[in-house]
């Protein structure tokens, strides 16, 4: 909500840049709804985004809140105290072993692919598109690779935002090793600078 040129705020934006801007000005830490243990939790409660669950369905739109560099009442630290920064922030080559050996030697990556409609009823299985229009980008984290022996098929292990009602989980698998809409072209990551994590 307070990087200009990062995009739209809930309607989208650029991963790249919010991993600068995380590098440059630094972020708060965060939770779910209602977490007291950081600065700015997230701002709605969990609700069900495409799937089926337990939660109330989530509004069809919402606003994007004002940035506000303060911490929730009663967190003893102020909001500058909070912030963490990253110490490099980059694009990963689009490439089925760079990408491995990114999330193999720091971890998970942001990904943005093309979704379809055939992407929003997706149950489980590895995702290739099949059918439908054209409906927009769409960020989420790649955690992870296999091969399903079923499908005689690579895959990647990525993370949605959607809940954890919908897919595997909240999870799904899409086809690796060809680039299927977009996934491995727009990969990004950075580390942390390790000293805003572990001051007192």
């Amino acid at each position: 909500t307070c990087c200009t040129s990062c995009g739209f705020g809930c309607n989208g934006g650029y991963p790249s840049a919010a991993f600068s801007y995380w590098k440059s000005k630094g972020v708060p830490t965060g939770g779910l709804y209602g977490d007291t243990q950081t600065c700015q939790p997230y701002f709605l409660p969990s609700c069900q985004h495409h799937g089926q669950g337990s939660g109330e369905p989530c509004p069809a739109t919402v606003d994007t809140p004002e940035c506000k560099k303060t911490c929730q009442d009663g967190y003893p630290k102020t909001f500058d105290e909070d912030l963490t920064f990253g110490s490099s922030a980059y694009s990963v080559q689009d490439s089925e072993e760079a990408i491995m050996t990114e999330i193999y030697d720091n971890g998970s990556v942001e990904a943005a692919f093309e979704v379809y409609e055939d992407f929003m009823n997706y149950k489980s299985g590895v995702y290739r598109y099949l059918t439908g229009s054209y409906l927009g980008g769409h960020a989420i984290k790649l955690i992870g690779w296999g091969y399903d022996e079923e499908a005689k098929a690579k895959y990647w292990i990525a993370v949605n935002s959607w809940n954890d009602g919908w897919g595997e989980k909240g999870t799904f698998r899409i086809l690796k090793g060809e680039d299927e809409c977009g996934i491995e072209s727009e990969i990004v990551a950075g580390t942390p600078k390790i000293d805003t994590y572990f001051l007192e």
